[in-house]
């Protein structure tokens, strides 16, 4: 596998659950080419590290406090990335953390690594997402596809 594409987060936190539904999203909307996995890593934080070996190019989708506008969607890459998990929105945020490091020690952080996230608006308990993260879930769909095929992976819609 040359890809990894993981979405984290809570399903029952409200917005925390955005990386997950993206996944879910993902997997009903595309077929994707031999090479790519599409996980729902909930949040099993140091769990995941054996999903990162042999993975050149992680992208990871998330709820993320970055100090905007609930469902600001962003988008960062390389050195941008440790600042995406540096403010704590939930539990698992320091799992992701502490993944990404213990990754690097262990030489399983793949060369490329992004992260497609949204403003958060409410982690309190609730199954449905706020209306701001809810309008962003699909654009942010679009925008892995678009970068799982740039990358040279391009998926089919599915039937």
């Amino acid at each position: 596998m040359a890809v990894l594409v993981l979405g984290i987060g809570n399903a029952v936190m409200s917005d925390d659950a955005f990386g997950v539904r993206v996944i879910a999203e993902l997997q009903r909307q595309f077929v994707f080419p031999g090479g790519v996995e599409i996980l729902d890593g909930g949040t099993l934080g140091l769990d995941l590290l054996p999903r990162f070996e042999g993975v050149e190019k992680l992208l990871i989708i998330d709820a993320l406090e970055m100090g905007a506008a609930a469902g600001t969607i962003f988008r960062l890459a390389g050195e941008e990335v440790p600042r995406a998990f540096a403010s704590k929105l939930s539990v698992h945020q320091m799992g992701v953390q502490d993944l990404l490091a213990v990754a690097e020690l262990q030489g399983h952080l793949p060369g490329e690594l992004v992260v497609w996230g949204v403003q958060s608006g409410s982690i309190e308990m609730s199954l449905e997402l706020t209306s701001a993260v809810a309008a962003a879930l699909a654009p942010v769909v679009e925008a892995v596809a678009v970068e799982l095929a740039d990358w040279g992976y391009p998926a089919a819609r599915a039937a």
